[in-house]
């Protein structure tokens, strides 16, 4: 059916979008196009500082605070995340389409989910102007990061919905107090990813900073509370999804969905604490930041799934055999 491969193709869009602006972030090209939505005041950006007015520097001061300076891999980086947003939000718009088509008669929740998701996706897209136009203003790229996080819940849910009349799940013993925990687990979780980015907030000053900013090895101990927040954050968020797996490989007595997607957490976890430790004794590697924040995004993500799958009966109209 033409929505649920919409609906999966969107959750992998906006995985990749998210994957997209991790990279803006680590490279520091958030602002490596000073205006919105044009780019220097084109369509398609400059490849070259010689297609720029030569008072280019004058003409964007105010917006970058006096610091404009031409970089044309910035420049395309920021760009491309751009036209990744775009096609997201085609993507998006062409799944409520079909939702349309296919559940309005059937379930029309689906119809109404997947048309939240294109005002989120649009809500975020007008933030994300507003991140650019504030100068990547703290708090702005927070509420950036929640609203992404939410536009993921609410099409996992329509796309949930979508696949119920194809998906059968495992039985699961103790399934109300799973639920209760996987509540638990998914509220520290997402609280950890909105600390994370106070810590990008920080290493932002950082960078700024003339005598630090180049020089990776020092971020970690000028970062100061943020940073050491997170971390001893991060024990808590361990010690949730070790029990948590363990609850779920303990009571599901059948190998299917539930198992597979317990089984995807696991990697997950044990991924993202790795890359943690790297950019904590490493120096915070670029190639790493992204990644890092990716995984986060993607195991709230699969522990939102395991909510659904675990209490399939009462949302979706899927009854569990």
């Amino acid at each position: 059916m033409l929505f649920r491969k919409l609906g999966i193709a969107t959750i992998v869009t906006i995985y990749l979008l998210v994957l997209a602006g991790g990279i803006v972030r680590s490279t520091g090209s958030g602002m490596g196009c000073p205006d919105w939505p044009k780019c220097f005041g084109m369509l398609v950006p400059p490849t070259d500082v010689t297609q720029l007015p030569a008072n280019y520097q004058e003409i964007y001061a105010e917006k970058l605070h006096g610091e404009v300076e031409f970089n044309v891999t910035k420049t395309w980086i920021e760009y491309a995340n751009r036209l990744l947003g775009a096609l997201t939000g085609i993507i998006v718009f062409a799944t409520f389409i079909s939702s349309f088509f296919y559940y309005w008669k059937k379930d029309r929740a689906i119809v109404y989910l997947s048309f939240l998701g294109v005002i989120l996706i649009g809500a975020n897209g007008v933030l994300g102007k507003y991140v650019v136009d504030s100068f990547l203003k703290p708090g702005v790229v927070t509420m950036h990061m929640l609203l992404a996080i939410l536009v993921i819940f609410v099409l996992l849910y329509a796309i949930a919905r979508g696949w119920s009349e194809v998906i059968i799940t495992e039985n699961v013993e103790h399934k109300n107090t799973i639920t209760k925990l996987l509540i638990v687990v998914l509220i520290v979780s997402t609280s950890q990813i909105l600390i994370g980015t106070q810590v990008r907030e920080a290493i932002d000053k950082i960078i700024a900073n003339p005598f630090f900013g180049y020089n990776r090895s020092t971020w970690i101990e000028q970062m100061g509370l943020p940073f050491y927040i997170h971390r001893s954050f991060s024990i808590i968020v361990l010690g949730l999804h070790i029990f948590l797996i363990w609850m779920l490989q303990k009571n599901t007595k059948q190998t299917g969905l539930i198992s597979t997607f317990t089984k995807a957490l696991v990697i997950m976890v044990i991924v993202e604490i790795l890359t943690g430790i790297i950019m904590a004794y490493f120096g915070v590697p670029a190639y790493i930041q992204p990644v890092h924040l990716t995984l986060a995004i993607i195991s709230v993500g699969i522990q939102f799934v395991l909510l659904l799958l675990l209490n399939f009966k009462n949302v979706t109209r899927f009854s569990e055999s």
